[in-house]
Parts: C-alpha cells; structure tokens; sequence
C-alpha cells in the first residue's frame, strides 16, 4: 500500500483529472431520485457520455418508465446497445421498476430525500437490480452523501494506485477505505476522474500506462520495467 501522503496525492491527481476534463463533458443531467437508480445502472463501468446517451434513450424511445417496465429485454437492449452487458442491464432496469410499481403503482422515490442515507440504504439495498455501486451512487448523487460508488473497474484501478489493498476483492471495503481519503465536496469529483482514468488508461489488460495522466503518482506505472501492471480484480473492459 501507498503511504497516506502518497495516498493523498494520488486523490488528488485523479481530482484534478477530473477537473481537466470537465470542459469537455455535456452539462449534468437534472435527475430525481429514481432516474438516478436507472442511471447508475446505465453509469456502473461505463463513461459518462456513453451512460447518458444510453439514459436519453430510455428516455426518448419509451413514453414513461411504465413502458420501461413492461417492453421487452430485447427492446431495452436496443436502447443500451452502447453499454456493455446491455441484457443485464436491461434485466436490472426492469426488475426494479417492477417491484417498485407493485409495491407503490407509482415512479416516485422522491420522499427518500427526507429518510437519509441510513432511511434509503434501509429501503432500497434488497431491491432487484440494485448493489452497492447502485445505492452509493444514489447516496452520493440524489442524498449528497460522502460515498464513493465502486464498480470493477474503478476497484482495478484503485488497487493498481494502491489506495486499496491489491487483495481487497470485495467492494463494500474497498468503498469504505477510498471513503476515508476523500473530503464530502470532493467526492463527485474523485468518482468521476477514477472512473475515466480507469476506463480510458487502466484497462484490464494491457494498461496505457505511458499516457495515463497520473501515471506520474502511480506505483504500479512506476513498477520496474517489465513489470506489468496485474490484471486485478474480475473487471470488465466497458463498451
């Protein structure tokens, strides 16, 4: 593991990141909280613009998230087709607006805004299709909590900068130890420059070390040569 000063200076390396690229990024979109659940499903281990493009489609090709609910996986996989994993998805999207519909005969979670994070963790943690990069996005985007959403991707990568132990495998821990490192009004920031990074640079195999922006704080970049950079983790290489 990197030392907590080395730690910090990586966090902020993967911030500035981000900070460098938002220029570049469309305006956010203005979410309630049940589009967050559906987003994050599109977000888990893919870009940004690739999870909103997916999102827009949801939005534009089906006239409400009842006909979401009740179209066909194959119909939703054609409005995912640029993630990866679109039937898997498209399967997660609808279990969970079925249970929240037969539970409610509504699409509205709008009243978890008062439950807190303890209230909303309590309510939607059992839910089909949520995990635990569902819900901490939800947390952090629609509750403004200080989480931080780790899917296999970023759990790869974290482990590579060593922010995370390189045999953590699971992703509740790995969240919580990133967790400590990240000031509340930094965290957005850090989720979105680590997933980019970890997308973009740190593939599963074969990672674009020699072009990584944090490469210069990067212990495995910095590895002798020769020394590649370990396949981590049971991560995917997003579409």
């Amino acid at each position: 593991m990197a030392t907590a000063a080395g730690r910090q200076k990586i966090v902020a390396a993967v911030i500035g990141r981000k900070s460098a690229a938002s220029a570049h990024e469309s305006t956010p979109l203005e979410l309630t909280v049940l589009d967050q659940v559906i987003f994050s499903i599109c977000r888990e281990d893919s870009l940004q613009e690739k999870a909103e493009a997916a999102f827009r489609n949801l939005q534009t090709r089906f006239f409400d998230w009842n006909e979401v609910r009740v179209s066909s996986t194959a119909e939703l996989m054609e409005a995912l087709a640029g993630l990866s994993n679109s039937r898997a998805r498209a399967e997660r999207i609808t279990g969970f607006l079925q249970e929240h519909f037969e539970a409610t005969y509504a699409f509205d979670l709008e009243g978890l805004l008062k439950k807190g994070v303890k209230g909303t963790s309590k309510q939607l943690e059992k839910a089909p299709g949520m995990n635990d990069f569902t819900l901490a996005w939800v947390n952090q985007r629609a509750l403004k909590a200080q989480t931080i959403p780790v899917d296999s991707s970023t759990l790869r990568c974290a482990k590579r900068l060593e922010l995370v132990d390189s045999t953590e495998d699971k992703i509740p821990a790995a969240r919580e130890a990133l967790e400590g490192m990240v000031a509340k009004t930094k965290v957005i920031d850090f989720t979105d420059g680590l997933s980019r990074i970890s997308i973009e640079f740190c593939h599963e195999r074969n990672p674009a070390c020699g072009s990584c922006p944090v490469s210069g704080e990067c212990p495995s970049a910095k590895a002798p040569k020769g020394a590649a950079a370990p396949a981590t983790g049971k991560a995917r290489k997003p579409k």
